[in-house]
């Protein structure tokens, strides 16, 4: 686990990133945290999640090991912050 990641930092890097693979002109202020990741406003799919976890892997410059992911189930970008700030690795 990463010690220092900035939740507000995470949390605008998630919204952003999940924005641009839901293809939507916002801004990451326009997303609340509790916005289902697919809803009826963000449209992440289960191919589109794995594009997304690269993403903030490259972004905030951290490693999302596989096991991080092994019975979870991630509704909301709240959730998906959580799993960063708890149990994201350096990025090596």
């Amino acid at each position: 686990m990463i010690t220092g990641l900035d939740r507000d930092a995470v949390t605008e890097s998630v919204k952003r990133v999940v924005i641009a693979e839901s293809r939507l002109p916002l801004q990451p202020a326009d997303i609340d945290d509790h916005e289902p990741l697919n809803g009826e406003l963000l449209r992440v799919n289960s191919l589109g999640f794995v594009g997304v976890l690269v993403r903030l892997e490259d972004e905030l410059g951290i490693t999302l090991g596989d096991d991080l992911f092994v019975g979870r189930r991630f509704h909301t970008v709240h959730d998906l912050t959580e799993t960063i700030l708890h149990g994201a690795e350096p990025a090596r």
